[in-house]
């Protein structure tokens, strides 16, 4: 998406967009006159030091899964994309910070920033994330970070910047880019339980649920009922709550990112 006023690049917002927010008024969320915005204090990853924190404490959760998520595309992303994979940072904040995208608030939620390829997370979001319906459970954070780390592989791919939320609906580029995030993130769900050095015990149906819940809060139809407005496919930027989780399934049942080819650009390579 390309965004004006003043912020420059490509920016995919995690709440606000992802809860179906104007991206007219992106630029108001992020604060307008960025030099009078002070980053918040950053998150310090020191005391995640075993599984047991990662189990117990939301910040080192997401740290963790931002582990697992880069191993598996270290290994997916040239196997099956010829694409040599980059690592992301992942970066916490508490109120506001400054990316290389401009200045975000807590207000703004998870937002993958190709400028400086960073993916930043304010832990409040999983609060609201509750608010609209979907639960704060471990495998429903994780899919988040995924689905970030998801618009990273497209940075890389070349091809995030199809999407455009001025020219919305149920079939435009901006919807496929976020269904294919969601995909990916299924990919990851479907390897990061597998093999002899995986980082998760076996995924459960009762945590998949969790995650197709998530999926499903944040889809636009969803959107729109729980705040009282009709459904209208053609103002669409992320897809139906079902598009959602059939799209997270259809990675996490097969692995292969073939399956995530919303663009239809036949370029991949199943493994």
């Amino acid at each position: 998406m390309a965004v004006g006023g003043g912020i420059g690049g490509l920016l995919i917002v995690g709440l606000f967009l992802l809860l179906g927010g104007n991206p007219g008024e992106i630029d108001q969320i992020l604060g307008g006159d960025q030099g009078q915005v002070e980053s918040g204090e950053a998150g310090n990853f020191d005391h995640c030091q075993t599984g047991e924190d990662a189990n117990t404490n939301d910040d080192c959760r997401l740290y963790y899964t931002s582990f697992s998520v880069n191993e598996m595309w270290a290994e997916v992303l040239p196997a099956q994309a010829g694409i040599e994979y980059v690592e992301p940072t992942l970066s916490l904040f508490q109120n506001t910070t400054q990316s290389g995208c401009g200045a975000a608030s807590a207000a703004t939620g998870p937002f993958y920033c190709p400028a400086d390829q960073d993916a930043y997370f304010d832990l409040t979001f999983f609060e609201q994330m509750r608010q609209f319906g979907a639960e704060n459970a471990p495998l429903a954070q994780m899919y988040i970070v995924a689905h970030e780390y998801g618009h990273h592989i497209q940075n890389l791919e070349g091809t995030l910047g199809l999407s455009n939320y001025n020219d919305p609906g149920a079939e435009s580029n901006a919807v496929k880019i976020e269904l294919q995030a969601d995909c990916y993130a299924g990919i990851w769900a479907n390897h990061a339980d597998k093999g002899a050095d995986a980082m998760l015990e076996p995924i459960t149906e009762s945590e998949l649920d969790s995650a197709l819940t998530a999926a499903s809060a944040v889809g636009d139809d969803n959107i729109q009922k729980r705040s009282g407005g009709e459904v209208n496919p053609e103002s669409w930027t992320h897809g139906s709550s079902q598009q959602r989780k059939d799209a997270f399934l259809a990675g996490y049942n097969t692995g292969q990112m073939s399956s995530c080819d919303f663009l239809q650009r036949g370029a991949y390579q199943d493994a």
